[in-house]
C-alpha cells in the first residue's frame, strides 16, 4: 500500500457537505477512507450521504459556531485520523462595516476552526493531520475586506502555531482563491456569480477560476504527505502573484 494513501483512513470534514469539503469526502473515498462528513444542513448532509454512497460516509448535523455542540461531536465520533474544516459562512465588508459584519469572519471561520482543532486534538491519530482552511484574500487584501483579510491571516498563524503544538501530529492550511462551487453564494442571483467568477479570472495569472476538485486536490496532498506541517498552500490560480 502506498505511503500517500488514504485507505482504511478515516476521516472528518466540517464542512463536508458541499463545495470543496465535499470534494474532498469523494476524492478521500476513492483512495479507500472512511469518512465523516459534518454540517448546519440536514437537507444537504442527506444528499452528499447518497452521492458519497452511504457505506462509506457517516453525517452529522453541527453548527460548528456551537463550542460545546464541538465538543459534543467529537467526543460521540472517537479517534480519526485526518480533519479538514472548510464549513464557514461570513459577510465579508469594509472598515466602515457595523459591529456585526466585521466580526462575522472571525465568529463563522477563525474560532470555529480553532475550537475544532482544540477539541478534536485528543482523538486525532498521532501520525495523522489538520488541514484548516484560509483564503487568498489574506495574502492579496482588495478593498473592501480588512476583517476578511485579518481572519485569513489569523488561520494561517494558528496553523504554524498548533503545528508546534501539536506535533507530531501535522497542521496545514490551504488558502484558495476564487473556486466554482456553491460556497457562501445562497439567494445570490446567476448574474452576480458569473460577474464575480469573470472578475476574478482576470486577476490571476492563469485566467480562469478554479474547481472544488482542485482545491480538494491540495487538501489530499496535506493529509497524505507525512513530512509537510505547519506549511500554507494556494490553490488560487497564482492570484497572489499577479
Amino acid at each position: 500500500m502506498s505511503n500517500f494513501s488514504l485507505k482504511n483512513k478515516r476521516i472528518v470534514i466540517i464542512g463536508g457537505s458541499s463545495g470543496i469539503g465535499l470534494a474532498t469526502a469523494k476524492q478521500a473515498i476513492g483512495q479507500g477512507a472512511q469518512v465523516v462528513i459534518a454540517g448546519r444542513s440536514k437537507e444537504r448532509l442527506d444528499a452528499a450521504w447518497q452521492y458519497l454512497g452511504h457505506e462509506h460516509v457517516e453525517a452529522y448535523a453541527l453548527d460548528n459556531k456551537n463550542e460545546l455542540a464541538l465538543q459534543s461531536f467529537f467526543e460521540q465520533i472517537g479517534h480519526f485520523d485526518h480533519l479538514f474544516t472548510p464549513g464557514a459562512s461570513y459577510v465579508r465588508g469594509p472598515i466602515t462595516s457595523s459591529a456585526e459584519v466585521a466580526h462575522s469572519c472571525f465568529n463563522s471561520k477563525f474560532w470555529p476552526q480553532y475550537n475544532a482543532v482544540k477539541y478534536a486534538a485528543p482523538f486525532i491519530n498521532s501520525n495523522g493531520s489538520i488541514v484548516l482552511m484560509s483564503g487568498a484574500f489574506g495574502q492579496r487584501p482588495l478593498a473592501g475586506g480588512a476583517s476578511y483579510a485579518a481572519c485569513n491571516g489569523a488561520i494561517e498563524s494558528l496553523c504554524k502555531a498548533l503545528a508546534v503544538e501539536l506535533a507530531p501530529i501535522r497542521v496545514n492550511v490551504i488558502s484558495p482563491g476564487t473556486i466554482h462551487t456553491n460556497f457562501n453564494w445562497e439567494g445570490a442571483e446567476q448574474e452576480v456569480r458569473d460577474q464575480s467568477y469573470d472578475a476574478y479570472a482576470k486577476i490571476n495569472l492563469l485566467g480562469k477560476i478554479g474547481q472544488a476538485e482542485e482545491a480538494a486536490h491540495t487538501t489530499i496532498y496535506l493529509m497524505t504527505n507525512a513530512y509537510t506541517t505547519g506549511s500554507t498552500l494556494f490553490p488560487d490560480g497564482g492570484y497572489i502573484l499577479r
